[in-house]
């Protein structure tokens, strides 16, 4: 495998995923029992937006940068900026928070982590980054393997009921990742049903997904919510048009949490002819927590 995530950190794809990812979190938050997250495809935890890499792609200028300091934001982007900002120095935007850091930084004491990333150079960095927090456990191996490994999740004897699994794979091969994927996270919901789970997927021609999504309504979730941004046509020849989130068992009312970021990140980020989409793919009435 050859991805490294520093060329597109903080990219259109990073904004969606992690506006998601924290409110998600958020809604975990909102009850005092301890919750456990395990990041499938870790990465290095935090990115330099003036390094070379990141440099020279320039992706973040698509993104984040384009939203810091645009002024009222909706609750859910607001927070995501401050998330970010919270990892740099006051007015300015050097470096760019990973997710397994965006979760650490929104944990509470009782909260675990364990992040998982196969490349040893990343895993390395990711390991120095964590190395003094007791609450975040660093595994260097393939993150498909760690769902049989670690869930249900028990850490030094306590048990979490709840908590969310974030699957976030380069898709290089696109044809072996995506049912790699869905058997993953069949996996997880069959040994940690009460979990919910976010996978990240890239957007190049949206009814190349219909494949993947039938697999998505399969499985042992009582409900399936996708949120997409597309920050072009998805008939542009370019590489990446946008990117979802399928969240699986979401949290209560999260939807509506949602809905105000999708068409403000069009507005900010997207081209001509961009769109968003906010539909579920199954919806089982879901009881108030």
């Amino acid at each position: 495998m050859n991805y490294r995530h520093a060329f597109h950190a903080g990219n259109h794809a990073d904004v969606l995923k992690h506006v998601v990812l924290l409110a998600m979190l958020d809604a975990l938050m909102r009850k005092d029992a301890p919750f456990f997250v395990l990041d499938t495809h870790a990465g290095r935890g935090r990115y330099l937006l003036q390094g070379r890499q990141a440099g020279r792609t320039g992706e973040a200028g698509t993104g984040i940068l384009q939203l810091a300091g645009a002024g009222k934001a909706p609750p859910v982007v607001a927070r995501y900026l401050r998330a970010v900002a919270a990892d740099n120095p006051v007015d300015a935007l050097l470096a760019y928070p990973g997710s397994p850091l965006l979760a650490a930084q929104a944990m509470r004491p009782q909260d675990r982590l364990a992040a998982c990333e196969l490349q040893p150079e990343e895993a390395e960095a990711l390991k120095a980054l964590f190395g003094h927090d007791p609450r975040v456990a660093v595994h260097a191996r393939d993150g498909y393997d760690a769902v049989r490994a670690l869930l249900p999740p028990r850490v030094d004897g306590v048990r979490y009921a709840r908590g969310l699994v974030l699957v976030d794979p380069p898709y290089e091969a696109q044809d072996e990742e995506y049912p790699r994927v869905a058997r993953a996270v069949r996996e997880a919901l069959e040994r940690w049903p009460q979990a919910s789970c976010a996978i990240w997927y890239p957007v190049k021609q949206r009814r190349s997904l219909q494949p993947f999504f039938r697999k998505l309504e399969a499985l042992p979730a009582r409900s399936v919510l996708l949120a997409e941004l597309l920050v072009r046509p998805d008939d542009s020849p370019l590489r990446l048009n946008g990117s979802g989130m399928a969240i699986l068992n979401p949290p209560w009312k999260l939807d509506g949490e949602i809905a105000p970021a999708l068409p403000y990140l069009q507005q900010r980020l997207g081209e001509a002819g961009a769109s968003t989409r906010l539909e579920w793919l199954r919806r089982e009435a879901q009881a108030r927590p």
